[in-house]
């Protein structure tokens, strides 16, 4: 980290690329994505927490990018919506219509994976917390619900496989 004028140069690994940026001590992680990086998945809802549509993966956790200060995501592994491609929670949004428009859509795909890379294959009451921490303002949460029950039927086919 090199330190200059209040400004601190640092490192960050998002969707499996390095990228080095100039941040202020007080950017949150969701304003460096979208204005120094240009990743603008994550989208400025609430910008206190309540809301899930700034929701990145942080060390494979989900996190409020509005809620996390940059600096203290250096070193760390980000995930944003564009760093799913071809996945299968993907595939069961678009399949099964889980958006209406848009704006949380993101923020729900994040979260979403994450819940399926921890319980792939079992429906739980997991389910619902985990997606409670998101909200749609269209309230198309029977989408989403049938998105993430696509996506796990998809990882279940893909795991009979081999």
């Amino acid at each position: 980290m090199k330190k200059q004028l209040g400004i601190e140069t640092i490192e960050l690994q998002v969707n499996e690329e390095k990228r080095r940026v100039a941040v202020r001590p007080a950017d949150t992680l969701l304003r460096v994505l979208r204005e120094k990086l240009g990743l603008t998945g994550a989208k400025p809802g609430c910008e206190n927490g309540d809301c899930g549509a700034c929701t990145v993966l942080l060390d494979d956790v989900p996190v409020k990018s509005c809620m996390v200060l940059a600096v203290e995501t250096a070193g760390k592994k980000i995930v944003t919506v564009e760093g799913l491609k071809n996945t299968a929670i993907q595939q069961g949004f678009l399949e099964e219509g889980g958006f209406q428009c848009g704006y949380c859509t993101s923020g729900f795909l994040v979260n979403a994976y994450a819940l399926l890379e921890k319980h792939p294959t079992e429906q739980g009451d997991w389910d619902r917390e985990w997606l409670e921490s998101n909200l749609c303002r269209c309230t198309g949460y029977e989408g989403i619900s049938r998105a993430v029950a696509k996506a796990r039927t998809i990882i279940k086919d893909k795991i009979a496989r081999g």
